[in-house]
């Protein structure tokens, strides 16, 4: 197994493969993964724990900004539509990453993937 950031993992760890899948279902899926990976760390899934961290919070954020301004009907039209496409490219990053995760690959996800595992990088 490798442990660096970049790269697949052996094809022999299906433990990592599997925490990699099971964090991007959902927040609760992500803690369940990370409670997994706590007692058999791999490096895939170390990588894609911190992939959906970056994506959930970002989605996090996203869902309060909108919830802030959904009461002006300017900000529905305008920014409503604006965090729709967000949330459109949240799921396309969603769906990459997870088929990253589906083929034991540690691909960087665009435009948040390093910065995910700058931020990140006490999940080990």
């Amino acid at each position: 197994m490798e442990n660096n950031l970049t790269g697949n993992i052996s094809p022999g760890s299906d433990e990592g493969r599997t925490i990699a899948l099971i964090s991007y279902l959902t927040i609760f899926g992500w803690i369940i993964a990370y409670v997994m990976h706590s007692s058999n760390k791999t490096a895939l899934g170390a990588y894609h724990l911190r992939q959906t961290a970056m994506l959930y919070l970002i989605a996090f954020c996203v869902w309060v900004l909108g919830d802030m301004l959904r009461s002006s009907m300017f900000t529905f039209t305008f920014i409503g539509t604006l965090l729709i496409l967000i949330d459109i490219g949240l799921f396309i990053l969603w769906l990459m990453g997870f088929i990253s995760a589906i083929n034991g690959q540690q691909k960087p996800l665009p435009l948040i993937g390093e910065k995910a595992q700058l931020w990140f990088k006490g999940i080990r």
